[in-house]
């Protein structure tokens, strides 16, 4: 009894990336009691003189720990997202459908849009827009993971807005997967090394056409190929396995997105999933322990122009696209929704924390104004407090709470 206890927690643990937390909190805590040996560990140098790795004034790259974990196996995380956003353009996916799939991707467009006018606006005001302007993306990003775990405590796993914000979340990870490529590369752009992910799109789909269907095959030899190539041609290699994500055999309708029932599937992108979703979360979990520990005298203006991008620009602008589309277009709201439920989505969508922290980390050099716009990132999950007071207010009660003839309608 009690190992079936034990095993739950773990798998509670594993499905709401709480292990994320632990890092980051851990993280907080050792940088403000111990700030040299936090960055010790951070910088811990695996190899001198590597080819690939943090780049050092004097031309150099060392593979450090922070290396290793944010741009080599950070991977791992982006290429699940990616999974997510490729498999959802496959017929019965959120994104083969248009009609159905135009409010909220409006609405993840609004709610990237929103965030970094403000931000922008905020920075120009206060005289530090030289300085300040490149963390504009910072506060665009949407954490999918606590987004969906504090809206299923609010709304309800069986209500409508469930699956609406998910797919805002993909959409607003899919856009800032483009943005972190194109607009934070890590040095001078040397795009005929781009070659090499094209190279490894051939080498994935002739695997496919021969048959492999074990994924390290599509991992160790065109991941690899494409990783270097997003490495050494100055795009952020964490990107790097994005391109063989649909080289992999995959099944050829999707039952939704993060619909765990696909991770019983035998095909080839399925079982990648199913194989790397826990250490991923482990990966994650070394993540928020390698930058997410600032101190906390660190709070700065990018702290508060992120923070207010995320708490008030991602609901205002989800909100005011979603309603000009569904009234001002006739797209009409999704079956279940209204617009104070959509106020609700647009203050979920406000947790930024692992893409924000990830984006801020690229955005700003280390020091002062990267700890500050991180800290902003780890501020965001004040959100989760304003997405339930704000149903409060509102009267937004979860699925299993409304009367049956509410249920039925």
């Amino acid at each position: 009894m009690a190992e079936r206890s034990s095993n739950r927690t773990i798998a509670f643990l594993f499905e709401n990336s709480l292990f994320l937390i632990f890092g980051a909190f851990a993280a907080l805590i050792w940088a403000n009691l111990g700030k040299e040996s936090y960055h010790h560990l951070v910088h811990m140098k695996l190899f001198d003189d590597a080819i690939v790795g943090t780049l050092q004034a004097d031309g150099t790259r060392v593979f450090d720990l922070h290396y290793l974990v944010n741009d080599v196996l950070m991977a791992l995380f982006f290429a699940i997202a990616g999974k997510e956003v490729w498999e959802a353009t496959l017929p019965g996916g959120p994104l083969s459908n248009p009609k159905k799939a135009a409010v909220p991707l409006v609405a993840a467009v609004g709610g990237m849009v929103g965030p970094a006018l403000i931000y922008l606006w905020g920075a120009s005001l206060i005289g530090q827009f030289d300085t300040l302007s490149n963390g504009w993306a910072v506060p665009t990003a949407t954490d999918i993971a606590f987004s969906y775990m504090v809206a299923r405590i609010i709304f309800g796993a069986g209500h409508p807005a469930i699956p609406f914000l998910l797919l805002l979340a993909i959409a607003d990870d899919a856009m800032g997967l483009l943005i972190l490529a194109v607009f934070y590369p890590q040095g001078d752009v040397q795009i005929l090394w781009m070659l090499l992910p094209v190279l490894a799109i051939g080498i994935g789909f002739l695997f496919q056409r021969q048959g492999l269907h074990s994924f390290w095959w599509y991992l160790l030899i065109p991941g690899i190929i494409s990783w270097v190539g997003f490495a050494k041609s100055g795009l952020h290699p964490a990107l790097g396995l994005l391109p063989i994500i649909p080289t992999m055999p995959h099944a050829h309708a999707d039952k939704g997105l993060f619909n765990w029932e696909e991770l019983n599937r035998s095909d080839t992108l399925n079982h990648f999933e199913h194989w790397w979703k826990n250490p991923v979360e482990l990966i994650l979990m070394m993540f928020g322990l390698l930058n997410a520990g600032v101190v906390f005298s660190a709070i700065g203006a990018p702290t508060y122009l992120i923070l207010i991008g995320l708490l008030v620009g991602k609901p205002v602008g989800i909100w005011l696209s979603a309603v000009a589309i569904a009234k001002g277009l006739k797209f009409g709201f999704p079956e279940g929704l209204d617009s104070k439920n959509l106020v609700v989505i647009g203050f979920a969508a406000g947790i930024g924390f692992t893409v924000a922290l990830f984006v801020a980390t690229v955005a700003f050099p280390t020091g002062d104004i990267q700890d500050a716009a991180k800290m902003g990132a780890l501020g965001s999950f004040a959100a989760a407090l304003l997405t339930w007071l704000v149903a409060k207010l509102l009267g937004v009660q979860k699925m299993e709470d409304l009367p049956d003839s509410e249920t039925a309608h």
